[in-house]
């Protein structure tokens, strides 16, 4: 992926080698030998509570526009009853909102997933600050065209809320109650009411960090395929000697999972080529494309591979694949993606490797997520690899995420340029 040739890419190398030292250094003063150290930061204290600060009027939070991916993020089409996206939608029958629907139609009422849980939130914190008064919705889903063109009424994503009591000196505190409560987005808009988003539940549903599904095939030492959730650490799977895909195909040790979840559903951005190789990734899981000659063997082509997110792929790009079924041996191709879909699967697994690749389904990929550059992931994970170079695989094969990648996470989005950093990582050190 990486060439280094010139002042500039020293200059980034750098850079990056600094991000890592930083990252490295939090890293280590967060591990979970720090964490058995003591009681904690907050033990035998009471946490003062944090002073709320109103909005001011026609004050926005997060300080960006609301179709930004910082804040609720873009519009995806209009809902209607007869629309297949309609069952996106659910009803809120929550007894501490008053709904004012004015249609009759209850639309007032339909909303996604995540407006309902933020508004429910919401409603919890209006009465404890205002006993007897309740959340008031004014405008919710929009059926009929009221509203302008775009807007995320017309998603269920939006809603127009006052209190109960239209008491209009409570709706700036109401405005970072709002806030407080999670809403993606918060517009004191109007002397008469306050304007509340969220995100799409299909863009929060890809908050996954990096993933493959259970089912999901990797090719062991012995030349089997073994379903990923039958993998386990100090196995040796198929995956490139060089970290950035482009290496000779080796067999790499599995030295730990660094999320590990076989219950749980997940969706998957799923990729066809016309090889008839399909991998699923979760939105924020690193991918090899090949930029340049996209047809036949990856040798003598002239080309290279660089990392995409999962979710940026599309129709035309090119994967490196693998073919076992050749006569002379594997063999590394190059061919085109001819689909590219979304869809639900179950369980996530993300094994690191020692050299930073796997192939899995037969199409060369990252052991890595969240940050798009293989190297610099390569980098921040070399305190692990490290680590179990010493002490062997970590063979306790938990569930959940690694230790060591949620600390990553959490430090990697505060230090790193945001356009390094998939999107979903930036939430919560917005506001």
């Amino acid at each position: 992926m990486f060439r280094i040739l010139g002042a500039s890419h020293c200059c980034m190398l750098t850079k990056y080698s600094t991000s890592v030292a930083l990252l490295t250094g939090c890293i280590l003063s967060f591990s979970p030998l720090c964490d058995s150290c003591g009681p904690g930061r907050s033990y035998g204290k009471r946490r003062t509570p944090r002073k709320l600060t109103p909005l001011a009027y026609k004050q926005f939070s997060p300080n960006v526009a609301e179709k930004m991916l910082g804040a609720s993020g873009r519009y995806e089409g209009k809902i209607t009853r007869s629309s297949e996206r309609f069952k996106e939608l659910i009803p809120n029958y929550n007894p501490d909102i008053y709904f004012k629907d004015e249609e009759k139609t209850g639309a007032d009422r339909m909303m996604t997933q995540r407006c309902k849980d933020k508004l429910n939130s919401l409603a919890i914190s209006v009465m404890n600050l205002w006993p007897g008064v309740r959340l008031r919705v004014t405008e919710g889903w929009d059926e009929d065209g009221h509203h302008s063109e775009e807007s995320l009424h017309y998603e269920g994503r939006a809603v127009d809320i006052t209190t109960s009591d239209r008491d209009r000196s409570k709706y700036a505190m109401l405005a970072r109650l709002a806030v407080e409560a999670g809403f993606d987005w918060v517009y004191y808009e109007s002397k008469g009411h306050i304007h509340c988003s969220v995100k799409s539940d299909h863009s929060v549903a890809v908050k996954t960090g990096g993933c493959f599904p259970g089912g999901a095939l990797v090719t062991t030492e012995d030349g089997t395929q073994k379903p990923i959730r039958e993998l386990r650490t100090g196995d040796r799977v198929l995956a490139s000697a060089g970290s950035d895909g482009s290496g000779d195909l080796i067999y790499s040790d599995v030295l730990a999972f660094l999320d590990r979840s076989p219950i749980t559903q997940k969706p998957f951005y799923v990729m066809s080529t016309e090889d008839g190789a399909s991998v699923s990734l979760t939105a924020a899981h690193l991918l090899f494309v090949w930029i340049g000659n996209c047809s036949g063997e990856e040798h003598p082509m002239t080309g290279a591979l660089r990392t995409i997110y999962a979710s940026d792929a599309h129709a035309g790009q090119c994967l490196l694949t693998v073919d076992e079924r050749h006569e002379g041996g594997l063999r590394k191709r190059v061919s085109r993606i001819t689909r590219v879909e979304v869809q639900e699967d179950q369980g996530a697994y993300a094994p690191l490797t020692a050299h930073g690749t796997l192939v899995v389904n037969g199409v060369m990929t990252s052991c890595y997520a969240v940050v798009n550059r293989q190297q610099l992931a390569h980098w921040a994970f070399a305190p692990l690899r490290l680590l179990y170079k010493w002490t062997g695989p970590d063979h306790n094969n938990k569930t959940g995420l690694h230790w060591y990648s949620r600390v990553l996470l959490s430090v990697g989005s505060l230090l790193l340029d945001s356009e390094l950093v998939h999107p979903w990582a930036l939430e919560g050190h917005e506001r």
